[in-house]
C-alpha cells in the first residue's frame, strides 16, 4: 500500500509533540497532532504552579521560535526560568494557537493502542509498508481508528505515576487508601490548601518533586501551625541526596537542595530514612503506612511523589525493542541509565539511538528515556529534529548532532570501573567517569525531566 499521502501521527501536544508538529510542517509533512487533554500540554497543567529549573532559552524549539516570531510573538526574557503556567501561557498556547499547527491539532483524542493495518505483532509479510493503523477514544465516548504513515510518541509519563510501595507495585491497601494519596506535586497553597492546612502530611519520595512539596508545606505550615509534615525515604540518606547546592550549573536547582537541607535542619518535619513503604491500612484515626519493622501514623493526607514511567500498553502489537531495566530504546539506555549515570544531562542523540525494530515508530522526548530521570528540554528538541529530517529521506541531517548541551548538575563518581561504551556515553556529560552513585534509587528521582519544576523552584519541566 502506498503510505506516502498519509499524515504523521503525533501523540501528545506537550512541548516536545508540539515540536514534533512545528518540524514536521517546516519539512511540508502533514502531521496529525492528538492530544488526550482538552488543552495543549495537559500534563504540565497539573504543574502550573512549579518553576522549572532552566531558562526560557533551554525551554524553547529552535523551529517553533521561528514560526511564532514570524507570526509577531514577543519572546521573553531567554535568562528567567518560567513555572509551568507561564511556560504554557507564554510559549506552548501560541504555539498551539497557530493557525498551521491548530488546523491538525486534535484534543480530547487518546491513542489506545497502535497496530499496523493488516497485521498483529506475530504477522511479517509485507508489514513494513503497511500504515499504522492508531485506535483513538474521543471526548464524547465514541471511538475511531486512524491511519499513519508513521508515529511518533511523545505523550510523556506524567500520567504514569511510579506506586507508593517500594518495589514497583502498589502496596498492599494503597488503591483502597487512593482518595487519601495524591501522586505528583500537589498545589498546597493554592488550588488544594484547604486539602492540606491543619493536616498531618506524609511527602513520600526523594527527588526534587519532593523537595518542592515539602518546602510548600513548610510555607503552608507557617501560616496554618496545625499542619504537620512527615517526609519519609526509602534508603539511608545520603550527603549527596540535596544536590550540588552552589555547585549546580543551574542554580534553582542547586538552591531547592539547599533549601530542603536547611529545612530538615530546622527540624520543623519529622524526617524518617530507611522506610520502605509495604502497606497502607486506615482505620478512623486516619491511615497508616507500614514497613518491615515499623509503622508511621496517622495521616490524613499523603503525597506520592516517587517518579514517573512509561506507558507501554499503546506499543503492545509493535515491535518495539526497549532496554529491561531503564525501558528506554537499548541504544539509548546506557546514556540515561541512572544506575551508572546521575549527571543532569546526557549526550545529544537522535534517530540511530531513538530506532525499533518497527520500521516509522519512534518514542520521543520524556517516554524515551523511561524510567530514567536525565531529561533535558532541548534533548527532546533535537530527537525530533533527527526522527523528523529521517523521515522526510533527509538521512545525512538526521545522523548529525545540531545541539550542544551544557553540562549541568553536579556528578558524583567512585566504585567499579565502567565498560568502555558506557564510559564513553556518560563523559559527554560529566567528562570521564568510574561510576555515578545514585543511593536513593532511580524511581524516587524519575521526576528530573528539564522542563520540569522547581518550589520555589522546579518539579515537572526545564532541568529541574
Amino acid at each position: 500500500m502506498n503510505t506516502s499521502s498519509l499524515p504523521v501521527a503525533v501523540i501528545g501536544a506537550g512541548p516536545v509533540g508540539l515540536a514534533a508538529a512545528a518540524h514536521l510542517l517546516s519539512r511540508s509533512e502533514r502531521p496529525i497532532l492528538l492530544e488526550a487533554g482538552s488543552a495543549p500540554a495537559a500534563n504540565i497543567r497539573q504543574w502550573a504552579h512549579v518553576r522549572t529549573f532552566s531558562a526560557w532559552r533551554e525551554n524553547v524549539d529552535s523551529v517553533a521560535r521561528e514560526m511564532l516570531e514570524a507570526s509577531g510573538w514577543q519572546p521573553p526574557v531567554w535568562n528567567e526560568a518560567p513555572t509551568g503556567g507561564e511556560f504554557i501561557d507564554r510559549y506552548l498556547q501560541p504555539l498551539a494557537d497557530l493557525q498551521p499547527i491548530r488546523e491538525h491539532l486534535r484534543l480530547g483524542a487518546r491513542v489506545t493502542g497502535i497496530s499496523r493495518l493488516g497485521f498483529d505483532k506475530m504477522k511479517s509479510g509485507d508489514r513494513d509498508n503497511a500504515p499504522f493503523l492508531l485506535q483513538v477514544s474521543l471526548r464524547d465516548g465514541s471511538r475511531e481508528s486512524l491511519l499513519a504513515r508513521a508515529v511518533i510518541d511523545a505523550s510523556g509519563t506524567f500520567s504514569s505515576p511510579n506506586p507508593l510501595g517500594a518495589f514497583g507495585v502498589p502496596a498492599q491497601g494503597e488503591a483502597e487508601a487512593a482518595d487519601r494519596i495524591f501522586y505528583g506535586i500537589a498545589d498546597v497553597l493554592d488550588a488544594q490548601r484547604d486539602r492540606y492546612a491543619g493536616r498531618r502530611v506524609l511527602v513520600v519520595g526523594s527527588g526534587h518533586s519532593a523537595f518542592n512539596a515539602l518546602l510548600d508545606l513548610a510555607k503552608l505550615q507557617n501560616a496554618e501551625p496545625a499542619t504537620t509534615v512527615t517526609w519519609a525515604i526509602r534508603s539511608t540518606p545520603d550527603p549527596a541526596m540535596y544536590g550540588g547546592g552552589a555547585g549546580d550549573a543551574l542554580p534553582l536547582r542547586g538552591a531547592l537542595g539547599t533549601a530542603m537541607k536547611d529545612l530538615v535542619g530546622s527540624g520543623k518535619l519529622r524526617f524518617v530514612s530507611g522506610f520502605p513503604i509495604t502497606a497502607l491500612r486506615q482505620d478512623d484515626g486516619g491511615v497508616y503506612v507500614r514497613s518491615f519493622d515499623g509503622e508511621l501514623g496517622p495521616f490524613d493526607e499523603i503525597v506520592c511523589a516517587t517518579g514517573f514511567r512509561p506507558d507501554l500498553s499503546l506499543t503492545r502489537e509493535l515491535r518495539v525493542a526497549l532496554d529491561p531495566t531503564v525501558e528506554a530504546p537499548p541504544a539509548l539506555a546506557p546514556l540515561i541509565d541512572p544506575n551508572v549515570h546521575s549527571c543532569g544531562t546526557v549526550p545529544p542523540h537522535g534517530v540511530e539511538e531513538l530506532s525499533h525494530p518497527e520500521p516509522g515508530f519512534y518514542i520521543v522526548g520524556m517516554k524515551s528515556y523511561g524510567r530514567a530521570p536525565t531529561f533535558l528540554m532541548l534533548t527532546g528538541y533535537e530527537q525530533v529534529r533527527s526522527v523528523v529530517a529521517e523521515l522526510v529521506g533527509d538521512h545525512a541531517a538526521a545522523r548529525e548532532v545540531r545541539l550542544e548541551l551544557p553540562a549541568t548538575g553536579v556528578c558524583n563518581t567512585g566504585g567499579p570501573q565502567l565498560d568502555a561504551a558506557t564510559a564513553t556515553a556518560a563523559s559527554g556529560c560529566c567528562g570521564p567517569i568510574t561510576k555515578s552513585v545514585i543511593d536513593l534509587g532511580s524511581v524516587e528521582a524519575a521526576d528530573s525531566s528539564c522542563a520540569t519544576p522547581v518550589a520555589a523552584g522546579a518539579a515537572g519541566g526545564g532541568c529541574r
